[in-house]
């Protein structure tokens, strides 16, 4: 009789943790600076990624399972970030999505490797990670050097000729100072200069100086969020009302209340559609989830995430039925995906993702407008 009960119980214990694994969570790991320089906006993209994945879950997830996203900080630091995406591979997540910024990614490419891990949308558009393509990494956002051609052709398109380049002196800024001096090559247009700066002591009053008194138009302004504010406070203090463009990685609300007074009028890329725009089938839908969640307002930055999340959740649907992170990788090669009014489509030789390139106005009130 007791052999039975303890069969019993055995049963049942075998039960339960059956019923246990079939309900665990899909993990999706985020390794990205969620402290330090770009802290403001990789909180704002995780924002957004949870904003789809939450939708997702409450309507039964995929296949029965919920979505998490397990965040690690790597503060911006390259060994960091390694050391982060081999504990999320370790804990057996089946992708990373959204890591910031060009020396953390490219540090965590062994670790892809190693573990067969695809990285989804990181928020990097250096050309080292598109060319030759990487083959665990999934782009979503178009190229450094494509947003600064963008910005160099609006404000041509404005009417500005005298152009000067001011760029973090680092692998980010020399990429994408490529991109800005062959936008003006493809305008028969010259950089009047082309001047670098120290990414840990920018000290750009000097170069903010001689700029207003050359009588410079317009300065495409490259580099991280707190260098470029200091470089517009110092362009404004001595005197100039010359235009200022910078890209992307500066399009966060954080951003924009650091410049305070001095932002009206700035410049900055965006790689998705607007966060306003109801005509957009995708943003559309995140402004629906965010006004049932609490949110009245998103950012670009946000949109990113959003649009992450939404490229994750189709790759899961078509994972097979035993999710792993082999079924994730084939779900996304060669796959063509619409994220709801932006199609994307990964090849063997090609996942670079989306070439959507625009650019944002920072208005009187201190938002983004396009």
């Amino acid at each position: 009789m007791k052999r039975w009960v303890g069969l019993t119980v055995g049963l049942v214990a075998c039960i339960g943790m059956g019923s246990a694994l079939a309900q665990s969570a899909l993990r999706i790991g985020m390794v990205a600076g969620f402290s330090g320089p770009v802290a403001a906006v990789v909180q704002e993209s995780a924002e957004g990624a949870r904003l789809y994945f939450d939708s997702v879950n409450a309507q039964g997830g995929i296949k029965g399972q919920n979505i998490e996203l397990v965040t690690l900080d790597d503060k911006y630091d390259n060994a960091t970030a390694a050391a982060q995406a081999k504990s999320l591979a370790s804990q057996g997540v089946l992708a990373l999505m959204l890591s910031r910024g060009t020396g953390p990614t490219e540090a965590m490419l062994p670790v892809l490797k190693e573990n067969k891990l695809a990285l989804v949308a990181p928020a990097t558009g250096a050309i080292s990670l598109h060319e030759p393509v990487q083959p665990y990494v999934f782009h979503l956002r178009a190229s450094y050097q494509q947003e600064a051609e963008r910005a160099v052709k609006h404000l041509a398109g404005i009417g500005v000729k005298r152009i000067t380049i001011v760029q973090v002196n680092d692998p980010f800024g020399n990429d994408a100072g490529k991109g800005a001096i062959k936008g003006l090559d493809d305008l028969k247009l010259r950089a009047l200069s082309n001047l670098r700066f120290d990414r840990n002591k920018p000290d750009l009053a000097p170069t903010m100086q001689a700029i207003a008194k050359a009588g410079i138009e317009a300065v495409v302004l490259i580099g991280p969020s707190y260098a470029v504010v200091e470089g517009v406070q110092a362009l404004r203090a001595a005197g100039s009302t010359a235009h200022v463009a910078t890209l992307s990685n500066n399009a966060s609300a954080d951003f924009v209340k650091a410049l305070g007074e001095h932002g009206r009028g700035v410049v900055v890329t965006q790689l998705f559609p607007y966060e306003r725009s109801t005509a957009n089938l995708m943003v559309r839908e995140a402004l629906s989830l965010a006004k049932s969640s609490g949110r009245n307002e998103l950012t670009p930055a946000h949109i990113e995430g959003f649009a992450a999340a939404k490229l994750v959740v189709e790759a899961l649907r078509r994972a097979g039925k035993d999710t792993t992170r082999d079924g994730f990788l084939k779900a996304l090669d060669g796959a063509r995906i619409d994220l709801g009014g932006l199609q994307v489509h990964y090849t063997e030789k090609e996942h670079s993702g989306l070439e959507y390139t625009d650019v944002s106005i920072v208005g009187e009130d201190g938002k983004f407008r396009r």
